[in-house]
């Protein structure tokens, strides 16, 4: 039986609570952007969801994640085969991929950016990354959104300041595309965990992490989302899994990656 830690980090919530995105994915590519992430679908792999695929990021497909920590190289990676970009686009093209990636801005339809904010098109205000492969990976696979700081910046009112990858707008999808051809996951914050199953596609909330209020969740998103009453709290992280995210990260670099703050304290 699995036994519930009394002490963990934020990160560490964070981390047990993604890797649900991919328990029932079966033998799909977990493509994790982003070290808690990466861990969280590492985490998968090792615990409930053996039949996961991953990388090492460069050219071949693990049988056993690598650790983000505590290794200079990938001597002694334990591989099965060669998964080159022509294999990667293979799996992407025919759906069994599923990413968790984190996105600058997301808007109440799902969109999102990481390309450009402000301003217009032709001269944003800021430059980021540009689209990158956003708009093909958001109508072949499942996706999931990591956000570690909960705001009105990254959940903003309006629409997306440049739309990367779709969402449930029916203005915006491809031609022969549908709202049930969208498969958006879970959204994992640093206050909670939500899903896109509300109303019409609607923002849910669906647990609410210790000692954070659904008043503050919904302060710090700009646009009506859905929450039932009584919501669960995210469940801790047990012993067990503790100790595969320390094998996974020996070094602790996951500490560094999320503002662990109080519960409550969104200063």
């Amino acid at each position: 039986m699995s036994t519930p830690a009394t002490e963990y980090s934020l990160a560490e919530l964070m981390i047990v609570a993604g890797a649900e995105a991919f328990r029932n994915d079966g033998e799909v590519l977990a493509t994790g952007i982003g070290m808690i992430p990466r861990l969280a679908a590492s985490l998968a792999m090792k615990t409930f969801n053996q039949d996961l695929m991953m990388t090492d990021s460069e050219a071949y497909l693990l049988s056993e994640p690598n650790p983000v920590s505590g290794r200079s190289s990938h001597e002694g990676q334990q591989k099965e085969t060669w998964m080159g970009f022509s294999r990667i686009f293979d799996n992407v093209w025919s759906g069994k991929r599923h990413a968790m990636v984190g996105p600058t801005q997301i808007d109440k339809y799902g969109q999102s950016n990481i390309s450009a904010l402000g301003g217009s098109y032709d001269q944003p205000k800021v430059q980021m990354l540009g689209a990158r492969g956003f708009p093909g990976n958001s109508i072949c696979h499942a996706n999931s959104f990591f956000v570690p700081t909960h705001n009105t910046r990254v959940f903003m009112g309006g629409e997306c300041d440049m739309v990367c990858s779709i969402g449930y707008n029916p203005e915006r999808l491809p031609k022969g595309y549908t709202m049930d051809d969208i498969d958006i996951r879970l959204v994992i914050t640093d206050l909670c965990v939500m899903d896109w199953n509300g109303p019409n596609n609607m923002l849910r909330v669906i647990s609410l992490h210790p000692g954070i209020s659904i008043e503050q969740v919904l302060e710090n998103t700009g646009f009506e989302v859905h929450a039932e009453a009584d919501l669960p709290t995210t469940p801790a992280p047990t012993e067990e899994q503790l100790a595969v995210i320390s094998q996974l990260d020996p070094q602790n670099w996951r500490s560094k990656q999320i503002k662990d703050n109080p519960p409550g304290d969104r200063s």
